[in-house]
């Protein structure tokens, strides 16, 4: 019998120091519900406190997916359970320019930053970011590497995968992942837009620094917040480069039929 699906406020990890952080378990698709336990996504566990660290050990997440630049990496590592491995995705390696951006203003910077998200510029930043987790030879390689690693029978344990504030870099790859597994656009999209809510609380003393000092915190919104456009920006690279959503697959990710399989048979119940 197939499990109910479950809400976004059940889905939600509270971790103070590991923000938006839900299970994709209990979402429906295709031929049941994600597996509960098995597949979750995060903000960055750089600041992951001693009990934040009992706490993903204690759901079994044996494999720690981080989608954020070397350099991200390296100013701020994850701190991860002593039974969790690291998985290194650099997905804008090949272009970071947009990923600084964020980090300036994440860091409290946004006044320098401002003149660049005048005039619908930060909308303008984020969407050509996702363009490029399409087009980026780095991109393909980190999100067929994550999508191979998931699907690997030698894997054992749950999985997470997070960037910076998990909305972006990892948004893209919780897309991915739960088309794959079947789940309707409503059902993505509603996961997607969850980030707004689950991170809130991160980003309102962000908004909070920028207004103080002079920057309009509508300003730095977009940058800080996911919007459905940003995924039509995404679809319509897609549609542009490769022609569908399954040669991106296929031909962007070279991701073959045996491994799509792989992964229902694994996240599916």
């Amino acid at each position: 019998m197939t499990p109910p699906p479950r809400t976004a406020a059940s889905r939600r990890v509270p971790l103070t120091s590991a923000p938006n952080m839900r299970d994709l378990g209990g979402l429906p698709v295709a031929r049941g519900v994600v597996r509960t336990g098995e597949i979750f996504r995060s903000a960055s566990l750089a600041v992951l406190t001693d009990d934040g660290r009992v706490a993903l050990a204690d759901l079994g997440i044996a494999t720690v997916y981080d989608m954020r630049t070397a350099q991200e990496q390296a100013r701020k590592p994850d701190r991860l359970p002593a039974s969790a491995r690291s998985v290194s995705l650099d997905v804008l390696a090949d272009d970071q320019g947009d990923a600084s951006i964020g980090a300036a203003i994440m860091s409290g910077h946004a006044r320098e930053v401002a003149d660049l998200l005048e005039e619908g510029g930060a909308a303008a930043i984020i969407g050509k970011s996702y363009r490029k987790f399409i087009r980026l030879a780095s991109a393909h390689t980190a999100y067929e590497a994550f999508l191979r690693g998931l699907a690997n029978p030698e894997r054992h344990g749950a999985a997470l995968f997070h960037c910076a504030t998990g909305k972006d870099r990892t948004g893209w790859a919780a897309v991915c992942l739960l088309r794959i597994l079947g789940a309707e656009d409503d059902v993505i999209l509603d996961d997607y837009l969850q980030t707004n809510t689950d991170l809130l609380p991160t980003i309102q003393p962000v908004l909070d620094k920028a207004e103080a000092d002079g920057v309009d915190p509508e300003l730095v919104l977009p940058i800080l917040t996911v919007h459905e456009r940003n995924l039509e920006a995404a679809d319509d690279e897609v549609t542009r480069v490769l022609g569908s959503f399954d040669a991106y697959l296929s031909k962007g990710l070279g991701l073959d039929e045996e491994t799509l399989e792989a992964l229902r048979e694994r996240f599916v119940e």
